[in-house]
């Protein structure tokens, strides 16, 4: 058994003061107890990952504003540039060490490599592409795929915070020209963090296929309506990304996946469970599923569902899938192999 993990934010924790060559018992930095290091993804067998430029677009003015190197001014794309190129020359010093090799956009033909890890690079917030004519540039640092908005609205299109019901929250017209662009490149949409009616827009525009990284079903997690549960997938997207041959990856963080837990508890893996069962039956298949953890993706180990502290520990969600009936090969579907097959 091997992982490939969709959804990663290694540069963004070595910037907040993690070192990624170390165990997690000597890590130090933000975000402990910690789950992610190189070497304990090495043990826990993740073997491919879509690691992520991370990047926040802050009101300078806002004195409860996060400060750090990850961030920028909004609209100021120089200074988003700038946050989010000294992740991406972070892992190409990595690449360059021989600790990671390259992985290919999709489609293409990947190289031999004895590099203990794959990595593809995928753009969480794409304000740091200056514009669309500048991604050549990224895409031939490893980038493989980006999506178009975090939390706020970008200067590309309205991220998940935003308020999807209002005008303008949408794919901007820069936004519409880097969605033509990413087709070019063959670079893979994310729908992760996209508003409503960005993802909308962007499905209508563009008949490629695309992925949600790490999102979990929003019919299981209360009012579909409320703009917190807009970071979690609508049905109609699913069954949308399966029928463009796309995958999803299951987050786990615990407050995305068990709703209404009180301050303390962790989520139940039987929930894990349920929101991939209900990805396979919308879908009517096991295909379009596997894993984007976002381990220590804003919250350390003790926001992951119960049993689960680090990479060896994921075989408690294929030990579920297989009480819950799942085949051998459907439980290598969900843990790595849907998602080598959408790259390939």
């Amino acid at each position: 058994m091997h992982w490939f993990d969709a959804h990663l934010d290694l540069a963004y924790l070595a910037e907040n003061g993690r070192d990624m060559h170390a165990s997690l018992s000597d890590c130090r930095g933000r975000y402990q107890p910690a789950a992610v290091t190189l070497p304990s993804m090495n043990e826990g067998k993740i073997t491919q990952c879509l690691a992520t430029v991370f990047t926040e677009g802050i009101d300078p003015n806002n004195p409860d504003s996060e400060a750090g190197a990850f961030t920028y001014p909004f609209g100021d794309a120089d200074a988003a540039y700038g946050a989010g190129m000294r992740q991406l020359l972070l892992y190409r010093t990595w690449f360059d060490a021989g600790l990671i090799s390259r992985m290919p956009r999709r489609g293409e033909t990947a190289t031999h490599s004895d590099a203990p890890l794959k990595l593809g690079v995928l753009v969480e917030c794409a304000d740091p592409i200056t514009n669309p004519d500048e991604l050549d540039q990224w895409a031939e640092l490893g980038v493989v795929a980006v999506g178009m908005a975090w939390w706020h609205q970008s200067r590309y299109a309205g991220g998940n915070g935003t308020d999807h019901h209002k005008p303008g929250n949408g794919l901007t017209d820069l936004g519409r020209t880097l969605v033509k662009r990413m087709d070019e490149l063959n670079i893979v949409h994310d729908l992760s963090h996209l508003s409503q009616r960005s993802t909308d827009e962007l499905l209508a525009i563009t008949d490629r296929a695309v992925i949600a990284s790490h999102s979990n079903s929003r019919s299981l997690m209360g009012d579909q309506d409320s703009l917190s549960n807009q970071r979690h997938l609508a049905d109609e997207t699913i069954i949308e990304i399966a029928k463009r041959g796309g995958v999803i990856g299951l987050n786990l963080l615990g407050d995305f996946v068990t709703p209404n837990m009180k301050k303390g508890e962790r989520a139940k893996i039987s929930d894990c469970v349920r929101h991939i069962e209900h990805i396979c039956e919308l879908t009517n298949s096991r295909s379009h599923v596997g894993l984007g953890s976002d381990m220590d993706g804003g919250f350390g180990a003790d926001g992951l569902p119960h049993g689960i502290n680090q990479p060896s520990d994921l075989t408690v969600l294929t030990d579920a899938l297989m009480q819950n009936g799942w085949s051998d090969k459907d439980i290598q579907g969900f843990a790595h192999g849907n998602w080598e097959r959408f790259w390939a």
